[in-house]
């Protein structure tokens, strides 16, 4: 008896600088060493995602297959029963709290990457009862109780800890706040949603809205107010939009009626005229025109509520053209026009998604040509330049509006320089054919010796570039006279 004690006795002595992953492998077969060490393996599956399961005293750890911990903690009949410890497979701890049966019940804490994420009670593994969840930077962002894994009764909290949310999905009551702690919405809620009756506010505090809802939208009565408090519209919303009733203006007249979602209307903001035109299903659908401070901002047609087909934008403060063109999905698409303020034609061409992209030319105040050629997303890929009097003075490819890949000319046509991947040495004339640059070129912009020369020819600056920038040693001129010399740094002149 004694000298099984003993040797029980050495073998945990031993057996205690043994690495865990390594007395598994001696142990699970060897039914002495356990008997002596007093551990007993209850369960060894081989499969892939397999694990072990061993317990002393009732306490127990289980093992990924690769021999990462996976739980360790109190068991029970082979299951996990009492307090214990959750980790991933990089070893993190993932939750640690009370068990029953198997599965988490009681007090229990989650966590993602090691930061605490929930605190809060369980039942059968769900959440269930008081419990908080927290954001990545350790902020509250819920408070509460939860039914079966969801949000039951509590308060959201915005990052700044201003309330963003309290409600009640048990009895339907509710409120939303926005990120300053303004009320936005009082009401009632089913399954987490607007249902029901309820309130939306302005940032005033003044109604916005007062009526129905159906799975978080507005359907049914309802009221609707401009945000000093004046109605703008009474009857019945189907999914969100305006579907049977009537509209106001800002003395309360009747300016449309709705019936089916479909009529003309008038829409105001704070008594001033917004859009007048034609309703289809609740949305802008056919003719109409948009307002902006009193002139005319767009006219032309809709479809699903946004600008479709052919229409026209005007400058708000003069009221002239500024686009002429197509649309898409409430943006420029298709052919268009650009006018400059003073209603003189600048660009004709190709537009997808609101930029220029496809062909297109660019012209002078004086309605000459100055680009034409291709655009994507509003940069020049490839074309020809020509100055104010129509001289050819580039033709070639572009990147991000930069000369690249091509030729320059001079007044009689004759090719100046050429330009590889941005890099050569150029003459650059301005729109009156007058030189104002010349030197060399690298990636597109000035880089290296260079000159710059006034409208009458003479020098003004001649030294070194760099990034289109005077860098380096240079002379500036007046009159042919010198006026600087020394070093120059991002285009300003060094101090000494």
């Amino acid at each position: 008896m004694l000298e099984n004690v003993k040797s029980s006795y050495i073998a945990k002595i031993v057996f205690s600088f043994v690495e865990e992953k390594q007395k598994l492998k001696l142990i699970k077969c060897n039914k002495n060493l356990q008997q002596k060490l007093d551990i007993s393996i209850i369960n060894y599956i081989h499969f892939k995602g397999s694990y072990i399961i061993y317990e002393s005293n009732r306490k127990g750890k289980e093992y990924w297959n690769n021999g990462e911990l996976i739980f360790e903690g109190e068991y029970l009949n082979g299951e996990r029963n009492g307090k214990g410890k959750e980790y991933d497979y990089k070893g993190k701890l993932l939750f640690e709290g009370e068990y029953l049966n198997g599965e988490r019940n009681g007090k229990g804490k989650e966590y993602w990457d090691g930061k605490l994420k929930f605190e809060c009670e369980y039942l059968n593994g769900k959440r269930n009862g008081k419990g908080k969840e927290y954001d990545w930077d350790g902020k509250l962002k819920f408070e509460g109780e939860y039914l079966n894994g969801n949000q039951l009764i509590g308060i959201k909290y915005y990052e700044n800890g201003g309330i963003m949310h309290e409600y009640n999905n048990l009895n339907g009551k509710g409120k939303e706040y926005n990120e300053y702690g303004r009320l936005i919405f009082e009401g009632e809620y089913l399954n987490s949603k607007r249902n029901g009756k309820g309130k939306e506010y302005w940032d005033n505090g003044k109604l916005i809205f007062e009526g129905e809802y159906l799975n978080g939208e507005r359907n049914g009565k309802g009221k609707e107010y401009e945000w000093d408090g004046t109605l703008i519209f009474e009857g019945e919303y189907l999914h969100e939009k305006k579907w049977k009733g009537k509209g106001y203006d800002n003395l309360n007249n009747i300016i449309y009626e709705l019936n089916g979602g479909k009529g003309y209307i008038k829409e105001y903001n704070i008594g001033i005229l917004r859009f007048e035109g034609e309703y289809l299903k609740g949305e802008r659908n056919g003719k109409g025109k948009e307002y902006w401070n009193v002139a005319l901002n767009f006219e032309g047609k809709y479809l699903n509520g946004e600008r479709y087909g052919n229409g026209k934008e005007y400058d708000s403060h003069n009221g002239k053209l500024k686009f002429e063109g197509e649309y898409l999905n409430g943006k420029r698409n298709g052919k268009g026009k650009d006018y400059s303020e003073s209603g003189k034609l600048i660009f004709e061409g190709e537009y997808l998604n609101d930029k220029r992209s496809g062909k297109g030319k660019v012209y002078y105040d004086n309605g000459k040509l100055r680009f034409e050629g291709e655009y994507l997303y509003n940069y020049q890929i490839k074309g020809k330049l020509y100055s104010k009097n129509g001289k050819l003075e580039y033709e070639g490819e572009f990147r991000y509006n930069r000369k690249w890949n091509g030729k320059g000319y001079d007044t009689s046509g004759k090719i100046i320089y050429e330009l590889i991947n941005g890099n050569g040495k150029v003459k650059e004339y301005d729109h009156d054919d007058k030189l104002r640059f010349e030197g060399e070129y690298l990636n597109g912009n000035k880089n290296g010796e260079g000159k710059e020369y006034w409208d009458n020819g003479k020098l003004i600056f001649e030294g070194e570039y760099l990034n289109g920038k005077r860098n380096g040693k240079g002379k500036e001129y007046w009159n042919d006279k010198l006026r600087f010399e020394g070093e120059y740094l991002n285009g300003k002149r060094k101090e000494k």
